[in-house]
Formats: structure tokens, C-alpha cells, sequence
């Protein structure tokens, strides 16, 4: 059986792991419309923009990079993503941006 003082400790813990916030992928700004222009933005202007991607890919034969940042701060999990498609040359074929931040939703409405 538990002492009074472990369980006491345990409780105590419990409740600080709910106050605690998480963080994950790497934090980038938001873009506006302009900043990315399909058939003309390239690789390099996203790195200067966003650093480095957080993860590549292939999306039916096209390179992607995607950016992702996500964080939980007492129950709230608020979370961006920006992906990114490539044509041969390295140019921007096409992208999403999808955000669940409060700044980004009223500036995206």
C-alpha cells in the first residue's frame, strides 16, 4: 500500500503534466499570398523565407518539402502546415498552408 506521501507526490505530478506545454516541428512565419508564386518561387527563396523544411517527400513523382509546427498548451492544440510542391526545375508547382493558430484564422477568413 502507497504512503500517504507518495500518493500525495503523485497527484501533484498528474495535475503539473496537465499545465505542462509541448511543443513539436519548427516554428515558421506564416505566408502571406503573395510570398509564394506558383511557376516562379524556387527552393531557395522558401529556405530564406522559412527554413529548412521539417520533411520531404514525393507527391506522384513531384518533390515536396513541408513545414510543420504544432504546440499544446493546457489542453489546446493549435498546429500549422505549409506544403510544398515542386516541378522538375525546382520552381513552386503548387502549395497549401493550413493553420488552426487564432492570427492565422482571422487573417485567412
Amino acid at each position: 500500500m502507497p504512503r500517504p506521501g507518495w500518493l500525495s507526490c503523485l497527484v501533484a505530478l498528474v495535475l503539473l503534466a496537465g499545465c505542462v506545454s509541448v511543443r513539436f516541428g519548427r516554428d515558421f512565419p506564416s505566408p502571406e499570398a503573395r510570398w509564394i508564386v506558383n511557376g516562379k518561387t524556387d527552393r531557395y527563396g522558401l529556405v530564406r523565407m522559412f527554413g529548412e523544411p521539417y520533411q520531404m517527400g514525393i507527391d506522384n513523382g513531384d518533390t515536396t518539402w513541408r513545414w510543420f509546427y504544432g504546440q499544446r498548451d493546457a489542453g489546446a492544440e493549435m498546429s500549422k502546415d505549409l506544403t510544398v510542391r515542386f516541378n522538375a526545375d525546382g520552381i513552386v508547382k503548387s502549395y497549401s498552408f493550413t493553420s488552426s493558430f487564432p492570427d492565422d484564422m482571422r487573417r485567412l477568413r
